[in-house]
């Protein structure tokens, strides 16, 4: 058995599962009468996917939903027994995992549809569901709305398999007066009445994922409701923020390592383009963009919390370490530094950072490495 390693460096990220069980329970509630399915592919979006699936399931969560077999699978290695939904179609190597672990994969190919057939053949087992995807306009994966009930009926014919459900995805749910969402909910809803035509009737229809529930569009909900960034208390862009009253699940914080006061006129870190306007107490935080912290982010005005004040970025962030510019102090070695969360009366959030740097905030916290450990609480 190989021993843990220990951590030295006093950078850690705080993980609230009680914040994301009471965020589930409200997202429940919202989404009710449909079911919910929390997505925790991608290390559960940084928050670590294991305890973050068992504090959804724990807040009414019925599904787990992940992008890869090898997420499903490690949800399964840790006694996880709820069910799983691959949201993307399973190479056809990955076949017999997907049967002999129980996952629910969403399928669009006749390969992938008779790759999943012939695995559960070889495994002997009863028929296992899957859930067919239409592409109405993400136009990422899914099968073309023309070819939805060819594929339907192959999934039929299949004794090996039962057609569970069919969903889509929403390209621009989080831009709530775009009417592009009505045209793929109407191609979604052309493809549902062509199948009645045939009498299928998979029992579970999905569209909405956090945006399309905070966007309050009933018509998107279905069954159920794939939800995932919102979950970890971060709205899906900033005009659906406060929809629902949603705590943020992730902190990251450090303690300083190092300081040293500066003269006025001294400029700092690569490139030196952050120059002091004046003496200055500088505190090194080994904090980086080897952690996800992004480079550029003290060059957008990026700040820290420091004795619950802000204190910003000294220039350039660098691999392991960042600059913080205190000003005339005081700041000592050992001092607690705030990067994501909350300290005194202030808080600096994920949006926040996304803002700065032009991008989203589901970006900033799945970007949070494997180098910074997490503490549950």
């Amino acid at each position: 058995m190989s021993e843990e390693i220990p951590h030295f460096r006093p950078v850690w990220g705080e993980v609230d599962l009680g914040a994301l069980r009471d965020n589930t329970r409200a997202l429940v509630e919202l989404a009710a009468p449909a079911a919910v399915l929390a997505v925790v592919k991608a290390d559960a979006y940084g928050h670590g996917a294991v305890p973050a699936a068992r504090a959804a399931l724990e807040g009414g969560a019925r599904w787990l939903g992940v992008a890869l077999v090898e997420e499903g699978l490690g949800l399964r290695a840790a006694g996880i027994d709820a069910p799983v939904l691959v949201l993307s179609e399973p190479p056809p190597a990955a076949a017999d995992a997907v049967v002999g672990h129980d996952l629910t994969p969403v399928v669009y190919t006749s390969v992938g549809i008779d790759s999943l057939g012939a695995a559960v053949a070889r495994a002997g087992r009863g028929p296992l569901p899957v859930h067919l995807k239409v592409d109405t306009g993400m136009h990422r994966v899914g099968c073309a709305p023309g070819d939805a009930v060819a594929l339907a009926e192959k999934i039929t014919s299949h004794a090996e398999l039962r057609f569970e459900g069919v969903c889509t995805h929403l390209a621009v749910a989080d831009e709530p007066d775009h009417g592009y969402t009505a045209s793929q909910l109407a191609a979604f809803e052309a493809v549902l009445a062509e199948l009645g035509e045939r009498g299928i009737r998979p029992p579970i229809v999905h569209a909405a994922n956090s945006a399309g529930l905070l966007n309050q569009a009933a018509s998107a909900r279905y069954d159920l409701v794939r939800l995932g960034i919102a979950l970890y208390g971060v709205p899906p862009a900033p005009d659906l923020a406060g929809r629902v009253a949603l705590r943020p699940v992730l902190a990251l914080k450090a303690c300083v390592s190092h300081v040293k006061e500066l003269a006025a006129g001294s400029r700092l870190s690569y490139g030196l383009r952050y120059e002091l306007e004046r003496p200055s107490v500088i505190a090194t935080v080994p904090a980086g963009y080897a952690d996800g912290v992004p480079r550029n982010l003290g060059l957008v005005g990026g700040e820290v919390l420091v004795r619950g004040r802000r204190c910003p970025i000294a220039g350039t962030v660098t691999m392991d370490q960042l600059m913080v510019d205190a000003g005339a102090g005081p700041v000592e070695v050992g001092d607690e530094v705030v990067l994501l969360g909350r300290q005194g009366d202030e808080e600096i959030t994920a949006t926040e950072w996304a803002a700065r740097l032009g991008t989203i905030a589901y970006e900033i916290v799945s970007g949070i490495g494997p180098r910074v450990p997490r503490r549950y609480r």
